[in-house]
């Protein structure tokens, strides 16, 4: 489903050689795998997200995902294909500000969704409501907790039946409960809806409960 092969991320500095931020030989996930990447701060794994997300793009190397290689795509069509096909949980909630928990799931849905309005309007009712907030649906960020606008967002990261979520630091500004409940529902909605999880965290806890761990660390030394 995912296959990364020779991956560089480096950035230009002035006057000096070009500064190096990631190096993967290789790494790949099957459909539906749940996978927790770890490793200390600065060694890429929002990065490596981003990469995968088509929000940056790679210095060298290559990102197939469902058969796509993303280097070879153009900005408009990987717009696109990201909208259909992947889901990011952001570790700041990314929700805009001025749109209710229902209007920062529809928004997302008008790029990657082939449903009528009616229908859109359905599922993200439908959504909201499995992450336990049928009675916010017209609630502003400013008028929910950290996790419940966490909440909005896995909402907004499955409402297009993607094949693959990306999850940064999901739980990071959240309490021991809420963090817990907000990985339940995340790992839970992922499984019940066939979506590949790949989730960063500095929470060695959370990473056990997943089905696959592994380091940045060791992705930088070439391990699989």
């Amino acid at each position: 489903m995912l296959e990364i092969d020779r991956l560089v991320k480096s950035y230009s500095q002035q006057g000096g050689e070009p500064l190096r931020v990631l190096s993967i030989r290789r790494f790949a996930m099957a459909a539906g795998e749940r996978t927790a990447l770890t490793g200390p701060s600065g060694s890429g794994k929002s990065t490596l997200l981003h990469l995968i997300a088509g929000i940056l793009r790679s210095t060298e190397g290559t990102i197939r995902l469902l058969g796509k290689t993303l280097e070879d795509t153009g900005e408009a069509e990987l717009d696109r294909f990201r909208a259909a096909h992947i889901g990011y949980v952001f570790q700041s909630f990314n929700l805009l500000p001025g749109f209710t928990a229902l209007e920062n799931v529809l928004v997302a849905m008008r790029f990657g969704s082939n449903l009528s309005r009616s229908d859109r309007k359905g599922r993200a009712i439908e959504l909201l409501n499995k992450v336990g907030l049928g009675n916010r649906l017209h609630h502003r960020p400013s008028q929910l907790s950290q996790g419940e606008q966490q909440r909005v967002s896995i909402a907004r990261a499955l409402a297009n039946r993607p094949s693959l979520v990306l999850a940064d630091e999901p739980t990071a500004s959240l309490d021991l409960a809420n963090a817990m409940r907000v990985f339940e529902l995340l790992t839970n909605a992922c499984e019940e809806a066939g979506a590949a999880l790949l989730l960063c965290t500095h929470d060695l806890e959370l990473a056990g409960r997943m089905e696959r761990q592994v380091q940045m660390r060791e992705l930088s030394e070439g391990g699989d």
